[in-house]
């Protein structure tokens, strides 16, 4: 029978881990009532640096619940490595591996749907949202938009999918294989090649706490998914040089013309705002150059993605 590992990043969710933990260990044991997953299939909680009693709190649970291994990580290093750490952890005892939120707003009866579906050959299987109901109006549409701008660059993703999955032990390897340091998982896994399908959910409201991705964080995820999967931006800036090109060479008609003419009559307005709206063109392009210039800075030094600085899977109290 397979084993199943449950990855949950964490960070800073002292008021969820009780709930979570006692909701993922019944869930596990239906699963294993109802012969789809083995015994020995367990939960495996990363704590991504938090500074309230998350960790502690994992340890306690540890305690009282068999199936519950931690994974403490030196310091924050965002969600999208905390949960490559806990993938890389969970394939060495794992065949199949789901990965999920810690506010359990992802609904978690869609995992036998999904393990089914993996037992039919599919190596991923998304979590895909029905519909986004839940949501404010401002996030509903800046995700529409998200995801209609990254189509149109071309990167690969799955719509009003997350990072809520199932893979198999052999698509996390390959996923291994990305030593990339931006990492944006919601990109990378439709890169794998592997066969895949797609099980629909209900996305409920957070039970306990709040959200820890602030507008911030969403904007920094969406900016390294864009730049991490496409060179569009780049052929943009290119293509706006050559635009502004021919609007001077045009304007250099026009001023001769109107020189020969003797109509020249002076125009600081326009000629302010030209030089306000070409220098915002100018260093809104330099932004976009530094951000891929900056990624390589990122990737040459090679420094790894996180650092283990305990694990747990054995009964602790530290």
């Amino acid at each position: 029978m397979e084993t199943l590992s449950i990855v949950v990043p964490c960070y800073n969710e002292e008021a969820m881990i009780a709930k979570l933990v006692m909701h993922l260990d019944g869930l596990i044991s239906n699963l294993i009532a109802e012969g789809l997953v083995g015994d020995e299939s367990h939960i495996v909680l990363v704590d991504d640096g938090s500074t309230d009693q998350t960790w502690p709190l994992i340890c306690s649970c540890r305690n009282n619940y068999t199936r519950v291994n931690g994974v403490k990580l030196s310091g924050n290093v965002g969600h999208q490595n905390a949960l490559m750490a806990g993938l890389t952890v969970a394939k060495e005892t794992s065949d199949i591996i789901v990965s999920i939120d810690a506010d359990l707003q992802d609904d978690t009866s869609v995992v036998a749907d999904m393990i089914r579906l993996s037992r039919q050959g599919n190596d991923v299987v998304y979590g895909v949202r029905k519909d986004r109901s839940t949501d404010s109006m401002a996030k509903r549409l800046t995700a529409q938009m998200f995801y209609k701008m990254m189509k149109m660059m071309g990167v690969r993703t799955v719509y009003n999918h997350a990072d809520y999955r199932l893979m198999t032990k052999k698509a996390v390897e390959y996923l291994c294989e990305f030593n990339e340091r931006n990492l944006y998982l919601r990109g990378l896994v439709p890169l794998l090649g592997c066969q895949s399908a797609i099980v629909e959910y209900k996305r409920e409201e957070r039970l306990e706490g709040k959200s820890k991705y602030s507008l911030h964080k969403m904007l920094n995820l969406a900016m390294n998914g864009v730049t991490s999967f496409s060179d569009v931006p780049v052929h943009v800036v290119l293509w706006l040089g050559v635009a502004f090109l021919i609007v001077a060479f045009v304007i250099f008609v026009y001023v001769m013309v109107s020189y020969f003419k003797h109509s020249v009559v002076p125009g600081w307005s326009s000629l302010m705002l030209s030089l306000w709206f070409c220098s915002g063109c100018v260093l809104t392009s330099l932004g976009v150059i530094g951000e891929y210039i900056g990624k390589i800075y990122v990737e040459v030094k090679g420094r790894p993605r996180y650092r283990i600085e305990k694990k747990n899977g054995d009964k602790v109290g530290d």
